[in-house]
């Protein structure tokens, strides 16, 4: 296929990005201090009270991927979003989600927003999420963000992480602006899911607004914390 050239699916891929980013910013333009939407109402019996709150600054720091490159948050110059993703290798629930947070990182990098993956697990527990399992998942997955090694579990516990998968967004300044799971679908029963809660506080960020929704409920393996 040449450069340039896309596939019908491709193609309606990238009107359906279009549609969704186009409506954000409309909703954004001609929001008011009128009645909220019914999203905005919208609560849930599954949201969790943490101690790392909506409009919190993240607690600086820096880790290793699996290739040695350390990251660091935050950074100079920061993007409009920063998406944290606390996850694992061997969880169901991570496994299941995995190649639709993928594919909203492969979406949104290339619009400026940052992908940071987190495993924090107690790989002496569970030696399916030692070093050498995330660097092997990480190359053969091709996995689209770099995939970071919290080994001391400081981090997970800065950002009170609850379950893996756990997202948390950050805004331009690092502070926390959305919570929650990518999406209502953890089994991956309806194949129509696309981490649409990701993707519709992404849009809100970086079309200048809050997410209508900020905390979304969490569904996930816990965290293997040290004993």
């Amino acid at each position: 296929m040449s450069e340039g050239t896309r596939t019908p699916d491709r193609l309606d891929h990238n009107q359906e990005l279009y549609q969704l980013s186009y409506a954000h910013r409309e909703a954004c333009e001609s929001s008011s201090a009128g009645a909220p939407t019914s999203a905005q109402t919208a609560r849930s019996l599954d949201i969790r009270t943490m101690s790392f709150e909506i409009g919190d600054a993240v607690t600086p720091f820096t880790l290793p991927d699996t290739n040695g490159i350390e990251h660091s948050v935050p950074i100079d110059d920061a993007p409009d979003a920063t998406v944290l993703v606390l996850m694992c290798n061997h969880c169901p629930f991570v496994q299941s989600w995995n190649p639709r947070i993928a594919k909203v990182a492969e979406d949104y990098v290339p619009r400026g927003v940052r992908f940071l993956a987190i495993n924090s697990n107690d790989a002496d527990r569970f030696p399916g999420d030692s070093f050498d399992r995330m660097a092997q998942f990480a190359r053969d997955s091709e996995w689209p963000m770099p995939y970071l090694h919290d080994e001391s579990q400081a981090v997970a516990r800065a950002l009170d992480a609850q379950v893996t998968p756990h997202l948390f967004i950050l805004d331009k300044d690092h502070t926390l602006v959305w919570t929650g799971a990518p999406d209502g679908d953890p089994g991956n029963e309806d194949e129509d899911q696309t981490a649409e809660w990701l993707r519709e506080a992404l849009e809100s960020i970086t079309a200048g607004c809050k997410p209508a929704v900020e905390q979304r409920p969490l569904r996930g393996c816990s965290v293997k914390w040290k004993q």
